[in-house]
């Protein structure tokens, strides 16, 4: 496993790490119920590792899916360094929380999996530290590394990306379009001309690429790729989104019936051509034996169709008593090709480390179609403000679509306004 030179300071970690840990905690969340598994077994020690972390235990909470892949590096890096790394199997959906409420007590892990999205609310409570990537950061996909920045630091090391695209039965539809009009004239004659998830709560995910290439992306993002608590989706841009839900509703192109299961449905049943959806519906139709190919989402307002990026990727306890030894376990034994490309073998989402994308996607035309798409991604915003936008959003979609909100930008006016009360509570 070929080792990388960490070029950051060790005195800015340190003081990033203490600014960190000054930060207040949250309110105590349910206690933790995770299984400790055994300590991974060294081998035996180079004659000089690069650095010596004799004496040092680093605790690392994984989901069950990760710990093989996490338990090879962790053991490769015991060799190397003579540190001992303690892997906890995690329950993925009550992670967060145990991470959060354990920190502050001084008996959480040192290492945590998870979600860039988690990101603003950790950050909040004060959980995490700063993970300076110093030159590391260039060999990732940017958007991999936009996900982890907040205010200008970057809070993690990103190891999958995964995000929707345009499914598409090529035995029904020959060619991908390029437009939202392209894609209704292709689908003509089909029972649905696309499947696109939308249920009864609204579905801000999946309709997020139609809306930015209206120019009405949800939040203003800084230069630096942070999210900033501006909303940007309000004015002209957003009233023309309306109007275009408002206008596909009435043609029957988008219903509120459509939840997840039906649109599935919906495609691997051969009613539509195309599907809005991300890798995680690809083993199902393959089951299914449909030839597919992935596509851009196409263009409904003339600019690209830029859906969300989910990252997954790895953060480090601002209580850690050893954020040196987490950092370089993480840049240099996470970050690499060998481990990344195990990870997207349990997975299927996209490695975040662009060589290890590279060699893994060779192969997979399906992956590669993700894998483009995601170049136009952009982060799902992971600042605690977006918890004030989910529902009016998804509502207001809803309304729009079914034609109960009559007067399609006054109802997304509204719900700007709702929105910004809310923010400012």
């Amino acid at each position: 496993m070929r080792r990388s030179i960490i070029t950051v300071g060790v005195g800015a970690l340190l003081a990033a790490t203490l600014v960190a840990c000054s930060s207040p905690s949250s309110t105590p969340a349910p206690s933790s119920t995770g299984s400790t598994e055994p300590t991974a077994t060294a081998s035996s020690p180079t004659a000089a590792p690069a650095n010596d972390y004799t004496g040092v235990t680093l605790t690392v909470w994984v989901d069950q899916d990760r710990y093989k892949a996490v338990e090879a590096a962790a053991k490769q890096f015991q060799t190397d360094t003579h540190a001992t790394i303690k892997l906890v199997t995690k329950d993925n959906g009550k992670m967060r929380d145990e991470f959060t409420t354990a920190v502050p007590t001084g008996k959480g892990p040192d290492i945590m999996a998870g979600a860039h999205d988690w990101l603003g609310g950790l950050i909040q409570n004060g959980v995490v530290a700063p993970v300076p990537l110093g030159d590391k950061a260039a060999a990732f996909e940017k958007v991999a590394v936009e996900a982890f920045t907040y205010n200008g630091q970057t809070y993690g090391v990103p190891y999958a990306i995964e995000n929707i695209a345009l499914v598409r039965n090529t035995k029904l539809a020959a060619t991908a379009p390029a437009t939202w009009d392209d894609l209704i004239a292709a689908a003509k004659g089909s029972k649905v001309p696309v499947a696109l998830q939308v249920s009864e709560n609204g579905d801000p995910y999946h309709f997020y690429p139609l809306q930015t290439s209206f120019g009405a992306p949800v939040f203003q993002q800084d230069d630096t790729g942070s999210y900033t608590a501006e909303l940007a989706m309000g004015g002209d841009p957003g009233h023309k989104f309306a109007e275009w839900l408002a206008a596909q509703g009435k043609a029957k192109n988008l219903v509120v019936s459509m939840d997840g299961d039906k649109a599935k449905s919906a495609f691997i049943n051969g009613n539509t051509p195309f599907y809005i959806t991300g890798p995680w519906s690809i083993a199902d139709i393959e089951k299914a034996k449909l030839d597919i190919a992935v596509d851009p989402i196409p263009s409904a307002g003339g600019q690209t169709a830029a859906p969300f990026s989910g990252v997954q990727g790895f953060y480090v306890s601002s209580k850690s008593a050893n954020p040196i030894a987490a950092t370089d376990f993480l840049v240099n034994y996470i970050a690499t090709d060998e481990v990344q490309t195990q990870l997207f073998e349990v997975g299927n989402r996209t490695p975040a480390l662009t060589s290890a994308a590279t060699a893994a996607l060779a192969d997979d035309p399906i992956a590669q179609g993700f894998a483009a798409v995601a170049k136009d991604a952009v982060p799902m915003p992971s600042i605690p403000e977006m918890s004030a936008v989910w529902t009016y959003w998804g509502k207001t979609e809803v309304e729009i679509i079914s034609g109960k909100a009559t007067d399609p930008d006054k109802a997304w006016d509204d719900m700007i306004a709702a929105i910004q009360k809310d923010l400012t509570k």
